[in-house]
């Protein structure tokens, strides 16, 4: 197949992009490069430095067609999206918005969109089902969700084939492409670069916790067990149908447990300082992804957290696999 990955220069897109040339689709990667990394697109796909904004440029990309796209441009930082929800719903909503336009005058079929378990919110209990309750606490979460709501909307009238993949904490590394944010929030980077002399301490928010060890527990999934529930979702999507599925491994590891994991692959010390809760970070928060078992036959190859920080650990010292 012929596939449009937008956002395929950052952190996820990239891999999937890999994964799909890997499985012998033809990959053109657009992104605006604002979070992204041109060195991160794979060698093998065709590069479009554009933004969904830019209605005209959008479509003229699509005027040689394609079969399908999968979605992950979008601005995704929790706290930038409270001080500035204007930017999430410009880039992560009319950016979708103009991307379903193009896709429908181009009668393009098929749309993977990379959405969030941010949807959820505070959660009433774990793990967490694809029906429970929408309460997303941020404009990042609640940006999402209008998208969720909106790409539902054109596959009842245009008949889009499409699939929502509601993401948990994805880590780990595949080969060269990790985690290269300007602005890190994620715990096993943050964790890593005290490993690495960056930092010189890790934060822990919180250690009161109604949790085994005080700190909060969260679902780690590794990147690229996330990719390949994307090619099963695009290979599964059906016109006229939205699928909403949770990715995650089920299983949580608390931050005390990612910290010392980081310690038994780096082998180094890890400085720590407890720091008080974060205003609306819940003790635990755990994915269901029984359905998407069920229906796609998805199952994670890599759960183990060692395996992630280890993959991760390799990618920023360098020993990843050269480029695609």
């Amino acid at each position: 197949m012929r596939l449009l990955v937008t956002g395929g220069a950052g952190y996820i897109g990239s891999v999937v992009a890999a994964q799909l040339l890997a499985g012998g689709h033809e990959v053109v990667v657009l992104d605006d490069l604002s979070t992204g990394h041109a060195d991160a697109v794979p060698g093998s796909a065709r590069f479009v430095h554009a933004s969904l904004l830019d209605a005209p440029v959008l479509a003229a990309v699509f005027a040689d067609g394609f079969d399908g796209v999968l979605h992950f441009a979008a601005k995704s930082l929790v706290g930038e999206s409270v001080a500035h929800p204007e930017h999430y719903w410009r880039n992560n909503v009319i950016g979708t918005f103009e991307l379903l336009e193009a896709m429908v005058a181009a009668s393009v079929p098929q749309l993977v969109f990379s959405s969030t378990a941010a949807v959820y919110g505070e959660p009433d209990q774990v793990p967490i089902l694809e029906t429970a309750p929408t309460r997303p606490t941020s404009a990042y979460g609640a940006s999402k969700m209008a998208v969720d709501a909106m790409i539902g909307t054109f596959a009842l009238a245009h008949g889009l084939a499409a699939t929502s993949l509601r993401y948990f904490n994805v880590a780990g590394a595949s080969g060269h492409l990790g985690e290269r944010h300007a602005t890190e929030t994620h715990l096993i980077p943050i964790v890593l670069q005290v490993a690495e002399g960056r930092r010189a301490h890790v934060q822990v928010y919180g250690t009161d916790y109604p949790t085994p060890d005080g700190t909060a527990i969260r679902d780690y999934i590794h990147v690229e067990d996330l990719a390949r529930a994307h090619l099963l979702a695009l290979d599964a999507s059906k016109p006229g149908r939205h699928a909403i599925y949770n990715l995650g491994n089920g299983l949580g590891s608390s931050v005390r447990e990612v910290i010392e994991a980081a310690r038994r692959v780096t082998g180094r010390q890890i400085a720590t300082v407890d720091a008080p809760r974060r205003p609306g970070d819940p003790a635990v928060l755990v994915a269901s992804s029984a359905r998407i078992g069920q229906e796609l036959g998805w199952t994670p190859h890599k759960p183990a957290l060692d395996d992630m920080v280890v993959d991760a650990w390799a990618c920023l010292l360098g020993h990843g696999r050269e480029r695609a």
